[in-house]
């Protein structure tokens, strides 16, 4: 039985990502009790805003110490979205230097938008780097809604599993062992958010 923990530290985009995986007819908990977070077989970290607002939040609500156990130790899939990806760097540079969770080594950088305007905001396809049960039906040339005005440059070329372009081309979906983030927000995707959702819950 498929029982999904999505994790609340304020972040405003917790209730349209609980909507999605709920849409799945799945068991879904808006949570952050470690009980929970042992229970459940996918773990979600949403996330809008900024990187260090959204990890001194994190720190203060979140039981990092049993979700470094159940994700890094345990191997529980995981997806981080938009700024809940970006936190999985090491730092970021968004209104200064702030430390992330480090669990994909890398780090969070303006975007080089080359003279078109930021934040980078609206549907954008992407570009699979390689296969991966997360892109499962997905084409080539599918869109998602992005809207941020940093990227996550993971120091591993191999961590990254699908580029998009806006002036620069950036980490889209960054990918280590059971960890997933994107940098766009399925739950504002339509079809193709449905879709990703629904392959991020046939993992294992």
């Amino acid at each position: 039985m498929v029982r999904v923990c999505v994790l609340n530290y304020g972040s405003g985009n917790v209730g349209s990502v609980f909507n999605l995986f709920s849409s799945l007819d799945v068991t879904v908990k808006v949570s952050n009790r470690s009980s929970d977070v042992e229970h459940a077989t996918h773990i979600v970290l949403p996330g809008v805003g900024a990187f260090g607002a959204a990890m001194r939040k994190i720190r203060n609500t979140l039981p990092l110490e049993t979700l470094e156990n159940t994700v890094l130790g345990g191997g529980k899939p995981f997806l981080g979205i938009c700024v809940g990806m970006q936190v999985l760097a090491d730092t970021s540079t968004e209104f200064g230097e702030h430390s992330g969770l480090g669990w994909i080594s890398g780090r969070v950088e303006k975007l080089d938008a080359r003279g078109l305007p930021l934040p980078h905001i609206g549907w954008n396809d992407i570009a699979p780097s390689r296969e991966d049960p997360l892109l499962h039906e997905l084409q080539a040339d599918t869109d998602f809604y992005f809207l941020h005005s940093f990227a996550f440059r993971p120091a591993r070329i191999d961590d990254t599993l699908a580029t998009a372009e806006f002036g620069e081309r950036f980490c889209a979906i960054v990918q280590r062992d059971n960890i997933r983030g994107v940098q766009f927000h399925p739950e504002k995707s339509q079809n193709a958010g449905i879709q990703l959702a629904r392959n991020f819950l046939g993992m294992s």
